[in-house]
């Protein structure tokens, strides 16, 4: 069964890390990233952009509306996200609670759902 990970960032802790530890942070997920791959749970993975480099859009009635970032107010925004595939609820909450920015942030642990056009 495949999940998403979707990593949130506190804002209240972005930019405080040093560059040390931002260096550490990232060579863990990097190698997360292989371990990941070695057991072929890893189906992607990426980080994001900062919120303000966002952009929402709505269609309504046959209009876009675009809205630039940062488009909510929250303490906490989508930093990243892990594809992974797992067996089951366990082994995926077991994955995602190894995602190294869970230490900094929160993980939200989603089942894909995966859609078919109907007959």
């Amino acid at each position: 069964m495949r999940y998403v990970c979707l990593i949130y960032n506190s804002a209240d802790t972005d930019g405080t890390l040093t560059s040390e530890e931002t260096d550490a942070l990232i060579k863990a997920h990097f190698s997360f990233d292989d371990t990941l791959r070695q057991s072929s749970a890893l189906i992607y993975a990426d980080a994001l952009e900062m919120p303000d480099k966002a952009s929402v859009l709505r269609v309504r009635d046959g209009h876009v509306s675009l809205t630039d970032g940062p488009y909510v107010e929250t303490k906490e925004h989508l930093a990243g996200f892990y594809v992974i595939e797992a067996a089951d609820d366990a082994e995926a909450r077991e994955i995602a609670a190894s995602i190294p920015s869970a230490r900094y942030g929160a993980v939200e642990l989603r089942p894909v759902r995966l859609l078919t056009l109907p007959e």
